[in-house]
């Protein structure tokens, strides 16, 4: 899960870390920041590149603050609205580094990046600067890969690098992080240091063992919301396209995420990623109602794919579940496509077949997949 900028900063300041002066400004008529100019306002989006997009823009005064959040607030970036804004400091007279900390799950290590040039030409002309190191997942262990990348610094610089290192490694251990990249990693004359800018990756499974990021994205839920909705509900639902046209319930996060690399291989557009956990639904249909009750409000849902690939879960009890929830979400009117394949399918078709319902069964995965697609665009048609 990567952090809003914002966000990433707030954590960091309250665990140490210097950064820029900074408010968040969800409205035009924010209260304005207390400390002086100028300003740098930063569009609060999921994606890195936004001073490329437009995204980051220079104000030299607080009067016309408003006027400048009226024109970003709102705005759309690479198809994502700006929610808010963060009004920034502007730090000048500093020597730019780049800082990366990010997990190297082959070799379980750590990938460190450093590089004397960062900004925005990191990935570009600025990425043969780089240097690279690999460490264990230890605070001590990736300072000191920190400070062997930096060894041949000036003495002030390297100083300030190093400092960086040990404070954002050990954060990186502590927030069970996996990328923390510190770009720009600003160095003053006099060798003090703070993070510019701070993208901070999350893992969400890590969530029970870190209770106030919790609460931070409870609290944020609006700018969070799949990740809100995970913590409420205890599964992942990500709305992928909202016009989207095939709605996908489906388990198992690398199964579904195929599937949807296949369906967008076809040239199809799914609504959502799942993955509904079936171990955890407990007899309880809650959860396939929840997701119906989802597509049933989609504007362009043409067919739903139903694919349960099942080892310990009993399909038989899952297959009457579906019947439960389809018939607690009438609204659900496109064709279904259902694949159950696995332990008690035999029983799990034979309550499908006898459920009345207009479901399609399909136990080959590529048929399945055809089967979707084709309703999906016969649907399109009818529309039209």
């Amino acid at each position: 899960m990567l952090m809003l900028e914002h966000d990433a900063k707030e954590i960091l300041a309250g665990k140490g870390v210097p950064v820029p002066l900074g408010v968040l400004a969800e409205s035009t008529d924010a209260p304005l920041p207390d400390f002086p100019p100028p300003f740098v306002v930063k569009a609060q989006v999921p994606f890195g590149g936004r001073g490329k997009a437009g995204g980051i823009r220079s104000c030299g005064t607080r009067a016309a603050l408003p006027a400048l959040l009226g024109e970003m607030i709102g705005m759309a970036l690479k198809g994502h609205p700006v929610q808010a804004c963060r009004i920034e400091q502007a730090v000048a007279g500093a020597q730019e580094f780049y800082l990366s900390l990010s997990v190297h799950a082959p070799t379980a290590s750590v990938a460190v990046l450093l590089s004397p040039e960062g900004g925005v030409e990191i990935e570009g002309e600025g990425s043969a600067a780089l240097r690279s190191g690999r460490s264990r997942l230890g605070a001590d262990a990736i300072a000191a890969e920190v400070a062997r990348l930096a060894e041949d610094l000036p003495e002030t610089v390297r100083s300030a690098v190093t400092a960086a290192g040990k404070a954002l490694g050990g954060l990186f251990v502590e927030l069970d992080a996996l990328l923390l990249e510190i770009n720009p990693l600003f160095v003053r004359p006099d060798g003090t240091w703070l993070a510019g800018d701070a993208k901070l990756i999350l893992d969400d499974n890590a969530l029970p063992r870190q209770p106030e990021l919790a609460a931070l994205l409870r609290a944020r839920a609006n700018a969070y919301a799949d990740t809100a909705f995970k913590l409420a509900q205890g599964f992942d639902f990500v709305v992928l396209d909202p016009d989207g046209e095939i709605g996908l319930v489906t388990t198992g996060a690398g199964l579904s995420m195929k599937l949807i690399d296949e369906l967008i291989g076809l040239g199809a557009r799914p609504f959502n990623f799942c993955d509904i956990r079936t171990g955890q639904m407990r007899g309880d249909p809650a959860r396939l109602i929840l997701v119906l009750q989802a597509m049933a409000a989609a504007p362009h849902i043409r067919s739903i794919l139903v694919n349960i690939f099942a080892g310990i879960t009993d399909l038989a009890e899952f297959a009457d579940l579906l019947v439960k929830a389809l018939l607690a979400v009438p609204e659900i009117k496109v064709p279904v496509v259902v694949r159950l394949v696995g332990n008690g399918e035999g029983e799990a078709a034979a309550i499908l077949a006898g459920s009345g319902l207009p479901l399609r069964l399909e136990s080959d995965l590529d048929a399945a997949v055809a089967l979707a697609v084709a309703e999906s665009r016969k649907g399109a048609r009818d529309a039209s």
